[in-house]
């Protein structure tokens, strides 16, 4: 039997797109014919009455175009200005998109202590459950316009698997700059072997991880990457690592087709979401 062969049937799906796969390389601004493939795909996800929801990074990539920044911002105050003005873009331009398609988009913004707290945790999934009823793609992304280092995820590969969890999503796509786990870092060892299948994640595993990304844009490196697929799996949930480089890999996973390295659920008995987040205090 084809491992992949059961992503065909996933019915509540996390997509995580990191900001280096939203952006044009030579000058960081969006590209908007992938974005435009993005939401096409997801559209018709949703018309095969699959429920998506779908983690956002560029936030404050997309306001630092806008305010005049060449590089990426360093003060704290500086960083949320971007993100006040980038949040509003982005949404504003995912909207157009998925009406296109007869699609609503809504936005969810979170921070830590949305998931730490019980009531907000509470609230937060009553939220997300409502909106997927309703038939809308929630639209997330961690709320960096208030976010400090003491209440801030830092990166979108953690929270949407925290998102995942909180919503007993059956999948969770990261979509990043690479193709998926490697017994090492393959731009720099071209001897790296791809890990098509991960059966268990164990601390020789976990060591692979490297903590830095290859660009200037995004946050999350592939050591983010496998925290999440702790977290997503050990929460029930299904997780592929793949290249965002064309977003039409979304319906070729979907159709169990081999495509980036697929990490198998491994559901924890214990509450695992917050045995997580105690870890995160």
């Amino acid at each position: 039997m084809n491992l992949r062969d059961g992503l065909k049937d996933k019915k509540r799906i996390v997509i995580k797109i990191g900001s280096s796969s939203l952006t044009h390389p030579e000058t960081g601004s969006l590209d908007l014919i992938k974005l435009e493939i993005l939401v096409r795909e997801i559209s018709d996800l949703r018309n095969q009455g699959k429920e998506v929801v779908l983690v956002s990074s560029g936030a404050i990539m997309v306001g630092r175009r806008a305010l005049g920044f060449l590089n990426k911002p360093q003060k704290l105050s500086e960083k949320q200005a971007c993100a006040s003005v980038g949040q509003a873009r982005l949404m504003m331009i995912y909207q157009k998109l998925f009406m296109e398609y007869n699609q609503i988009a809504g936005q969810i913004l979170m921070t830590k202590n949305t998931m730490l707290n019980d009531l907000n945790r509470m609230n937060a999934r009553n939220t997300f459950q409502e909106l997927l009823a309703m038939g809308v793609i929630p639209i997330v992304n961690e709320n960096d316009t208030i976010a400090t280092f003491e209440i801030e995820f830092g990166d979108n590969d953690t929270l949407s698997a925290v998102v995942a969890a909180l919503i007993d999503a059956d999948l969770l796509i990261l979509l990043s700059d690479i193709d998926g786990l490697f017994t090492d870092d393959p731009h720099t060892n071209p001897g790296a072997e791809f890990i098509d299948v991960v059966e268990s994640i164990d601390a020789h595993l976990l060591s692979m991880g490297k903590e830095s990304t290859g660009t200037n844009v995004g946050t999350g490196g592939m050591a983010t990457k496998l925290t999440a697929a702790e977290v997503a799996t050990g929460a029930g949930a299904d997780m592929v690592i793949a290249n965002g480089e064309d977003f039409h890999v979304i319906h070729k996973i979907m159709q169990g087709r081999k495509h980036g390295t697929l990490f198998l659920s491994n559901k924890k008995d214990e509450f695992y979401l917050i045995d997580f987040l105690d870890k995160l205090k």
